[in-house]
């Protein structure tokens, strides 16, 4: 994050907002900073990829389903708004971690042990460990202790949109990026890297909320993609991973999306249709 606070000191805040006489490398300033940053840019994001994802990808015959809810899209976008700035707020304190030379993120590929293999195999990495790690919690936070406060706003949208993405309980929401934020604190990752994969995350998110059922054949059971967390959703109890199938399949929660055997959601409305 630190590339993107020092980009946005150079060219807007230094010449523009702050007194000439504030350091950049003053802590307050840099906690303010991070946190209007982090906010515009998450708002940015989810508004952005999820305006998208609803008019491009999401099929809107699935508004016709008897569990969509009325005025649904105005109210998951209501509520993500109102929860960001909440998540923003233990975000940003470790995001101030690695601006002030915490975490184990590095500039140069040459300060990879291992060049860019070491670059690649740091993206692989960061995937699987924290689609580990939003398993467990996510599965977590299904229990009966934190299901009702935290993670059952999210379960509002049995049929999700884009928008429902990031529609979370704030404590929920932090939770569930925990992994993208310790990751670079306890494995090398470059920066740049880094704030690639903080985008891919947030798209994902938005992609399994898409309604957009199709996966290559081959990896229908590998990616959890939209059809399993749809399933998600709808059944409760199931397909609690974020990009892959592998800890559903481990955890004995894995479940094969309804979609895929013809009694998803679009053929519900299909048979409604034929009545």
């Amino acid at each position: 994050m630190d590339l993107v606070l020092e980009a946005a000191d150079r060219h807007i805040l230094t010449p523009y907002v702050y007194p000439a006489g504030w350091p950049e490398s003053e802590p307050c300033r840099q906690l303010l900073s991070l946190f209007v940053i982090t906010n515009l840019g998450a708002l940015a994001l989810y508004l952005l990829f999820g305006t998208l994802s609803y008019y491009f990808i999401f099929d809107h015959e699935l508004k016709k389903h008897p569990q969509f809810l009325e005025n649904q899209v105005s109210r998951e976008i209501a509520y993500a708004v109102r929860s960001l700035p909440w998540i923003s707020v233990p975000t940003v304190a470790l995001f101030f971690a690695e601006v002030r030379g915490y975490s184990k993120l590095y500039d140069n590929i040459e300060d990879s042990p291992y060049g860019w293999s070491g670059v690649f195999l740091s993206m692989l990495s960061f995937l699987f460990f924290t689609d580990m790690g939003i398993y467990w919690i996510h599965r977590g936070l299904h229990h009966k202790l934190f299901y009702k406060r935290f993670h059952k706003p999210h379960h509002l949208w049995k049929i999700a949109t884009p928008f429902a993405s990031h529609a979370f309980h704030p404590v929920d929401g932090f939770m569930q990026s925990l992994p993208y934020h310790v990751y670079p604190f306890l494995f090398p990752l470059h920066k740049v890297t880094y704030l690639g994969l903080y985008i891919f995350v947030n798209v994902w998110t938005i992609s399994i909320h898409d309604g957009d059922y199709r996966v290559p054949r081959l990896l229908r059971h590998v990616i959890n993609g939209s059809a399993h967390h749809t399933d998600h959703h709808l059944y409760f109890d199931y397909n609690y991973g974020q990009y892959f199938t592998l800890w559903d399949k481990i955890g004995g929660s894995y479940k094969s999306p309804t979609s895929f055997e013809g009694k998803g959601p679009h053929d519900y409305l299909r048979k409604l249709r034929e009545k």
